[in-house]
């Protein structure tokens, strides 16, 4: 054993081990103190790359809203033109029932337990804390993740919305057949966006897109053709009904009339034609009445000339498709059998 200035050299390595094992004792102790409420605690550092919590527990004194991160939302934006949704002049009725806004619905992401930890390891990148962090995950995240997706710029059938009430008003302040503003896109709400589309002279796809919408906006409308008295003016050319009184339109509904095709009836071949001209209403049935060459049924049909009336029907597209006959909606029939009247002998003008 060596010695040095007197005292034995065991007697330094003992001091220093004292020295050593209490400044571990202080970090231990310090350590036990910060651990005690589990707040901030640091994965083990051989599991660290490869373990995370999961969402359904959190440690004491985490944030929970920073266990996972909001996916973003990204509905998708319809097409700016609806083609092809509406009426097809090559089918029936282009009704476009049950058609989708298009609108999407967000992707689903999984969650970065690591970022969003606020136990974050040492040798993963971070930002500083600055104490504006919610725990929401991105500047933007939560906000986009309430938001609603945006509706689409188009109305069309089957839509259920405020401002399909507010279309409904405005055409019926215009004139054309509504009889309810419910904001239910259904079927008279189509007739009547067809009715406005023929005055306009639009595309008839029953679609509410910028020009229809601009049409209702500037209060488009037909003008009538005679000047006095009560008369029932049909356009075949756009396809019309016009109830109008003193040259003033009060009722503007949408109709079709012969398709202009041939057809055999009890073996005699016609042509499905309407007629224009000056005529009037001669023979009223207020009932359902059968063709008498079976051609189908006419809902309270208002007879002008031959075998020719205007009528209601369950099918009134924006095209011409009748026999010759002028179809209506029932509603609309009944509109004016029942409140316009249009009696025998009223003028019926086919222009």
């Amino acid at each position: 054993m060596r010695v040095m200035h007197g005292r034995p050299t065991h007697d330094v390595g003992r001091n220093v081990g004292k020295k050593v094992m209490g400044t571990l004792g202080a970090v231990a102790l310090a350590a036990g103190l910060l651990s005690g409420c589990g707040d901030g605690q640091e994965p083990p550092a051989d599991t660290a790359a490869t373990s995370s919590p999961s969402p359904e527990e959190s440690t004491p004194g985490q944030d929970p809203g920073a266990e996972e991160q909001e996916p973003e939302a990204s509905p998708s934006e319809p097409s700016p033109e609806a083609s092809g949704d509406g009426a097809d002049e090559g089918t029936d009725d282009g009704a476009g029932e049950g058609a989708d806004n298009g609108s999407g619905a967000p992707d689903d992401a999984e969650a970065d337990a690591e970022g969003g930890s606020d136990g974050k390891r040492d040798d993963s990148p971070s930002e500083e804390d600055d104490g504006t962090s919610d725990g929401k995950g991105k500047d933007g995240d939560k906000e986009s993740q309430d938001e609603e997706p945006e509706k689409p710029d188009y109305i069309e059938y089957g839509e259920v919305s405020d401002r399909v009430g507010t279309l409904q008003q405005r055409l019926k302040d215009l004139g054309y057949f509504v009889t309810s503003v419910d904001d239910a896109y259904g079927s008279e709400t189509q007739q009547a966006i067809f009715a406005l589309q023929k005055a306009g002279g639009l595309y008839r796809d029953g679609v509410v897109g910028d020009a229809t919408q601009k049409a209702a906006d500037d209060g488009v409308v037909p003008r009538a053709r005679t000047s006095s008295g009560k008369v029932l003016e049909i356009d075949i050319d756009r396809q019309l009904v016009l109830a109008v009184e003193n040259g003033q339109v009060v009722k503007t509904i949408n109709a079709s009339s012969g398709n202009g095709e041939t057809y055999e009836a009890q073996g005699t071949t016609y042509t499905a034609y309407t007629p224009r001209g000056s005529f009037a209403v001669y023979r009223e049935v207020n009932a359902m009445h059968s063709s008498t060459l079976e051609l189908g049924d006419m809902w309270r049909p208002k007879f002008f000339t031959g075998g020719i009336a205007v009528h209601g029907s369950a099918s009134v597209p924006a095209f011409p498709a009748s026999h010759g006959c002028v179809r209506v909606s029932n509603s609309a029939m009944d509109w004016i059998w029942d409140t316009w009247g249009a009696p025998s002998g009223t003028p019926v003008v086919v222009y």
